[in-house]
């Protein structure tokens, strides 16, 4: 059975791209998109920056015909500039809306938005139910366990969110506290699942890394899809690798080195078209070490690529690379 989002139909068990700050921009979301991600979100956008007319905060509102599905997350603490936001960023013509309530990082969770909202469910449904009030889009929310082991209120969480009209959920499996050390529990994700009263699609996320997890925790936990972050980082392969074991029960091979190189090359390109040749290469080099990672002795390489300043340097070493490795690695 497909799962529906509104009107948008994911296919039958969707694998979703996490957003993720400085990572999950344009030209990152281009690759995981090749490479078989469903649906895809911006990087987290501040409701503040918005209002504001913030730069930075404006150009991730930047989305591409290829890239649909997807949806802009934005966070805040203020409820009605949350409202205000959401119709900015509705006239981006996303295909959702999603709201961010797991962001546990000290400067967003201690000024009141992302997980601190966990500590409030009665201010969190009244946001909730703002922005709702505000688009024509499905609106969508991602967020955690709880603020604590002491306080695991997701439960409670996803059915007074659904009431005020949210139409998905991605759970989180650890809580704030936990930040992003320890395993993830998907247990309550798991009940939540169950629960006669949910009816919205239930995501999980949090610790996918390989495609006998994925397949594994599909069995156990009986959630909709689910949505991968880090392990996509460096690695847009993490999508077709899982939809491959998915349908034949088989891995697929590994890319080869020329494989991350193209995959690389493409990046660094498509970051050059959305932020110009100067800061889309050094917002590249961030990316170098992540899509070589596991190749033996490429420290050398790595430093040579963050220090590069022009492509055709960039593009030299790639080819190096390729020289070197391709018959040791073949």
């Amino acid at each position: 059975m497909s799962v529906q989002i509104g009107n948008i139909d994911l296919g039958e068990f969707p694998l979703l791209l996490a957003p993720m700050e400085d990572v999950s921009d344009p030209p990152f979301r281009y690759v995981c998109k090749q490479n078989g991600a469903d649906m895809m979100y911006t990087e987290f956008i501040s409701s503040e920056g918005l209002i504001r007319d913030a730069a930075k905060s404006r150009q991730k509102l930047d989305i591409f015909e290829y890239e649909r599905p997807i949806g802009i997350q934005i966070f805040g603490s203020d409820i009605a500039h949350m409202a205000e936001a959401t119709e900015i960023a509705t006239l981006a013509k996303p295909d959702l809306m999603d709201i961010n309530y797991g962001c546990p990082v000290k400067q967003v969770a201690c000024r009141g938005a992302g997980a601190s909202l966990l500590q409030d469910i009665d201010r969190m449904v009244a946001m909730t139910k703002a922005v709702v009030n505000a688009t024509h889009l499905p609106v969508t929310v991602k967020t955690r366990l709880g603020w604590d082991d002491n306080t695991k209120n997701v439960y409670e969480v996803a059915e007074r969110l659904q009431d005020v009209g949210i139409k998905a959920l991605t759970i989180h499996g650890r809580t704030r506290a936990q930040m992003y050390k320890g395993e993830a529990d998907w247990t309550l994700i798991r009940d939540i699942k169950k629960n006669p009263r949910i009816n919205i699609p239930i995501f999980g996320n949090g610790d996918i890394d390989s495609p006998e997890k994925a397949a594994n925790w599909r069995l156990e936990y009986g959630v909709d899809g689910m949505m991968i972050g880090r392990a996509a980082i460096g690695y847009p392969w993490i999508f077709r690798e899982i939809k491959h074991f998915f349908a034949t029960g088989q891995h697929l091979d590994k890319p080869t080195i020329a494989e991350r190189i193209e995959v690389c090359k493409t990046h660094l390109e498509k970051s050059m078209e959305w932020k110009g040749p100067r800061t889309g290469i050094f917002e590249m080099r961030r990316h170098y070490s992540n899509y070589f990672k596991g190749v033996p002795d490429f420290k050398e390489y790595r430093m040579r690529l963050v220090t590069a300043g022009t492509l055709e340097e960039i593009l030299g070493i790639l080819h190096e690379v390729d020289k070197k490795y391709a018959f040791e690695m073949a």
